[in-house]
């Protein structure tokens, strides 16, 4: 009866003791954690919030802002239950540094099998503090046994992971370490390129005329005036064909609106010919959007 009385008394006083401590410091670490995403959230929205030089998209300044605020989001938020945890620890009278020699000896261990985990965190430092891409770029990631890659918008970036979000509204999570090329399509500027194909029987020089008629009219639309960076360049004959001529527009774009004035451009060229009565091959379509760094 006194031994178990003496026991808990002992679990009491742990219990107010140690035992508090170990609360507080789960609780806390819950707390700090969320006031980290709290405040990243809030830096998040300053930097959507901030005006950019051209009103359509974010800057490329303000995306790496983005994508950094992402990393040390995740690394004060992986520290912080790591300190946690240690302290936890030596409430529970766990010799910390006891652990060392046999921490090290894991680790080792450890180390064969997360190398691809400190493969994915190097390959994530270096994309973010070399700018590869930032939040809201669209770009085509080719990963290791994939010959076409992925293509999508970039949600999140961490040190560990890539989040895309695919034109189809698939989320797609790819690991740092295993990304071997990155066609980033919304960098600075972009460029669409656009084939016509015309049959022989038409009037190469009357067909060409009608292309810088829609080129000029496309600078001077106010929606679609905005999304270009200079005037389309109708670069004439691309190839030939037995039946078919191909006649190549290039228009320099802002990032990521290459396959918006695509579209439009093609649309336009279609209503073009057929108002001038020019029947346009079924072939017509936007040759791949190619971006500029």
């Amino acid at each position: 009866m006194v031994v178990a009385m003496a026991s808990t008394n002992d679990l009491t006083d742990w219990l107010r003791g140690s035992g508090l401590l170990v609360v507080l410091f789960v609780v806390g670490a819950i707390l700090l954690s969320r006031l980290t995403r709290w405040i990243s959230g809030r830096i998040y929205q300053r930097i959507d919030a901030h005006p950019t030089s051209t009103g359509q998209i974010a800057d490329e300044g303000a995306k790496h802002r983005h994508v950094v605020t992402q990393g040390l989001t995740w690394l004060i938020i992986v520290a912080i239950y790591s300190i946690a945890a240690v302290l936890i620890l030596q409430q529970l009278n766990v010799p910390v540094t006891g652990l060392v020699a046999p921490a090290a000896v894991l680790g080792v261990a450890l180390g064969f099998g997360a190398q691809r985990i400190v493969q994915d965190i190097l390959a994530g430092t270096f994309i973010i503090f070399e700018r590869q891409y930032g939040f809201g770029d669209t770009i085509r990631i080719g990963t290791l046994g994939s010959e076409s890659g992925v293509t999508g918008t970039v949600e999140e970036v961490t040190l560990r992971i890539t989040r895309l979000r695919t034109l189809q509204g698939e989320v797609v999570m790819i690991p740092n370490g295993q990304i071997v090329q990155v066609i980033n399509m919304s960098r600075d500027w972009a460029r669409a390129v656009i084939d016509v194909p015309v049959p022989t029987s038409v009037d190469l020089t009357r067909a060409r005329e009608i292309l810088q008629e829609v080129t000029a009219a496309a600078v001077e639309d106010p929606n679609l005036g905005q999304l270009l960076l200079d005037a389309p360049t109708v670069l004439g004959v691309q190839s030939l064909e037995v039946d078919s001529v191909h006649l190549r527009i290039v228009a320099r774009t802002l990032p990521g609106k290459q396959f918006d004035v695509g579209r439009e451009l093609r649309s336009r060229v279609a209503i073009a010919f057929q108002h001038e009565g020019v029947r346009v091959a079924t072939a017509l379509d936007t040759a791949e959007p190619m971006a500029a760094s």
